[in-house]
């Protein structure tokens, strides 16, 4: 088959184009415990946002079954939890989180963090993320989580968190 110059190819359900700095792809943004999320990417392959992480927030110990996910730090320094093991990350690293690894993070740090996080597939969490904007109580955020395809572990389970 032979491709014209003005003919448009199209692979999935990811839409092209750009989703600029200052702006949420759809405008959809979400406050979750203290977090600012932008989504920047949604399809059923792939979903990323970036995470505005004031100091002294942070996601406890959960588990991914059905998504790998990656952090690209831009701003701050996270303190990870990854199987087993505390370790710190900063500007222009990436974090990689396999499925069914527990990993947590938290912006213990002077400066607020910034950082694009990705899962694949998309699984439900941007459908999360609607439920979960504005909720204050953590338990409902455990209980919605578990909804979506993301198990916390029980408090106290990882020394540390």
């Amino acid at each position: 088959m032979e491709l014209q110059q003005d003919q448009e190819i199209i692979l999935g359900d990811l839409p092209k184009g750009i989703t600029l700095a200052s702006e949420a792809m759809g405008n959809k943004t979400w406050n979750v415990l203290g977090h600012t999320y932008l989504a920047k990417v949604e399809s059923s392959s792939s979903f990323a946002w970036l995470s505005l992480d004031p100091t002294g927030t942070g996601v406890p110990p959960h588990v991914h079954p059905t998504q790998d996910e990656h952090i690209f730090i831009m701003e701050g320094v996270y303190t990870l939890y990854l199987d087993g093991e505390w370790t710190t990350a900063g500007p222009g690293d990436t974090v990689r989180m396999p499925m069914g690894l527990p990993h947590a993070y938290y912006n213990k740090g002077e400066t607020p963090g910034k950082s694009l996080f990705w899962v694949s597939p998309a699984g439900k969490l941007s459908e999360l993320f609607d439920q979960l904007h504005n909720l204050t109580d953590p338990e409902e955020v455990v209980r919605r989580s578990a909804l979506h395809d993301v198990n916390f572990l029980p408090p106290g389970s990882v020394p540390g968190a």
